[in-house]
């Protein structure tokens, strides 16, 4: 006769909850209860910020299930206002305290699972326990934020942190009628960005009303208002904490639970952690990157859901495989979509992985279509392989469509040579019959082939600060419209006719409005006696991109004289 196992788990929503309802799955006998310190057990906290626009007009709309619905769907005792407080991993127990009355009790385990999730990091700064700043975690929060907003009609909201969470909340809160002011301690918002990518954004931001400040820490919060770090005070009725997360190993630690380098608990390839029986999913562990086979921390719901499946897999017996994480992600910034996925430039080089990259800005749909807009798409690859690393891309179209491609490969070990040869759908209206996943593995490849020289936009101010022969092959009517200071206007339709006036003895750069004519001219001025022709990726396009935001703020001295961002 088989034993009826018992499986505990601490803490719900996309870890606790999936490994609950797998376990279900696998075995309809088993007794599954899940502790849950705060009075929802499933809710969507991706979902959170866009109450305060009232997207989701209702907070009790984010609460998925209930325990009722647990109970009767699937058998599962989901145990709110219980928080687990201790861990006897010899005794195989949990101590177990009732919020509302502080009783304790202790219960037995054949297996455990840890889901804590994580903590909002909230940093010592002076004021930050008022009673207007919030973090944004769950329900719970979410809630109090907005009655807090709605109550006290709060005009002006100050959030501190432009990551995820942070330009979720800022862009709703705009959606909201409110004055938004987002400062971050980093010169960039979305750190998984590279910086010429992020620039399309801080354009963004700022044109949608967001008074942006970058590269300024929080010195103090004020009653009503915020100090920065260069002095700067900011009108702050409200204050929304979205620094970051940390994993939450507290009950970890005083386990005797091994914590990985990262600060994340340790597990293994089958997510059990240090002590027998004991698993453990989402934000919490540590995980491994697939790229560079290093710690990492990925706070993201579709990778928790994933390692709760390999749990509940395993403990049954079921094969399961972990190929690690490439931190696929994707956000929309108000009228654009920023996705992500693999490694950026920063991350690559920190791994001492040898790379190259390609940036383009393709019509992201057939150029005649109305729809038709720019897609700044960024992608990585290693040399000498041509092994795809990373992508970025940024537009108001389907630039999540174009992450997904890149990330499928990355997960197959993937190249520029099988990104080349993909056989992608395609309508006028969705693409192009060379997509942008398809046009940029092109691109790289001549890179990796030595077919031309690159140099970034982000180098281009300093091109134009050192006198460096520039060339802009777009046609006069572009050029008058807006140039960079210094260049010259030698269109990609006349420069046969004027080749006397490129330097053969000095570099000479290259650009056109999105480096597609001038990318033509520096292949055909390296067989007509100029192999010393660099082509500069992004040209005017993400030259304007690059410079606006950090122009308008600080003031510097512009380098083009008038932007163009059609």
């Amino acid at each position: 006769m088989t034993t009826q196992k018992r499986h505990l788990i601490i803490g719900g929503v996309a870890g606790g909850a999936s490994t609950a309802a797998r376990l279900r799955r696998l075995d309809e006998s088993a007794e599954i209860i899940m502790f849950e310190r705060g009075p929802h057990v499933s809710f969507s906290n991706c979902c959170l910020p866009w109450h305060l626009s009232g997207v989701i007009e209702k907070a009790d709309t984010l609460v998925l299930m209930d325990p009722e619905q647990f109970w009767n769907q699937y058998r599962i005792i989901a145990r709110t206002g219980h928080e687990v407080t201790a861990i006897d991993t010899a005794n195989k127990t949990i101590t177990v305290t009732q919020v509302a009355t502080g009783t304790e009790t202790t219960e037995a385990y054949d297996t455990l699972t840890l889901s804590p999730g994580a903590s909002p990091v909230v940093p010592p700064i002076p004021g930050v326990d008022g009673e207007h700043v919030f973090t944004v975690r769950n329900v719970v929060d979410i809630d109090a934020l907005n009655t807090f907003l709605h109550n006290r009609d709060v005009q002006d909201v100050v959030v501190i942190g432009g990551g995820f969470i942070g330009l979720e909340v800022a862009e709703n809160l705009v959606h909201g009628g409110r004055k938004v002011a987002l400062a971050e301690a980093l010169p960039q918002v979305l750190s998984p960005l590279d910086p010429e990518l992020a620039a399309v954004l801080h354009r963004e931001l700022r044109n949608q009303g967001v008074d942006l400040h970058l590269g300024d820490a929080v010195a103090e919060i004020r009653e009503d208002e915020v100090v920065l770090a260069s002095g700067a005070t900011v009108p702050a009725q409200a204050v929304v904490m979205s620094i970051g997360v940390r994993p939450e190993t507290a009950l970890a630690r005083a386990a005797g639970l091994k914590i990985g380098t990262t600060g994340g608990i340790a597990v293994d390839e089958h997510f059990r952690t240090s002590a027998p029986d004991v698993y453990a999913v989402g934000d919490a562990i540590e995980v491994t990157h697939k790229l560079t086979g290093q710690p990492t921390l990925l706070a993201m719901a579709g990778p928790a859901q994933r390692q709760a499946r390999a749990v509940a897999d395993h403990i049954y017996g079921r094969p399961t495989r972990n190929r690690g994480v490439i931190g696929s992600s994707v956000v929309q910034v108000f009228d654009y979509t920023a996705a992500s996925t693999g490694l950026n430039e920063k991350q690559a080089t920190a791994a001492g992985i040898d790379h190259d990259f390609v940036y383009v800005i393709p019509a992201d749909s057939v150029g005649i279509m109305p729809q038709s807009m720019p897609m700044f798409f960024k992608l990585l690859f290693e040399r000498p392989s041509g092994r795809v690393l990373g992508a970025q891309a940024v537009g108001t179209g389907a630039a999540d469509k174009r992450i997904d491609v890149i990330a499928t490969l990355i997960m197959m070990d993937g190249t520029l040579e099988d990104l080349a040869d993909l056989e992608l759908a395609y309508s006028p209206i969705y693409s192009t019959a060379k997509d942008v996943v398809i046009h940029a593995a092109l691109v790289g490849l001549n890179i990796l082939h030595g077919e031309f020289e690159q140099v970034p936009v982000t180098q281009v101010r300093e091109l134009v600060e050192e006198g460096a022969f520039i060339i802009d092959a777009r046609e006069p009517d572009e050029f008058a419209a807006g140039h960079l200071t210094t260049a010259v206007n030698i269109p990609l339709s006349q420069f046969r006719d004027r080749l006397e006036e490129i330097p053969a003895d000095r570099e000479v750069y290259v650009h056109c409005r999105s480096s597609q004519r001038s990318y033509n001219m520096v292949r055909a001025l390296a067989q007509l006696g100029r192999p010393n022709a660099v082509n500069i990726s992004g040209s005017y396009l993400g030259i304007s991109m690059e410079e606006f935001f950090t122009d308008a703020a600080s003031g510097r001295d512009r380098i083009v004289t008038e932007y163009n961002f059609d």
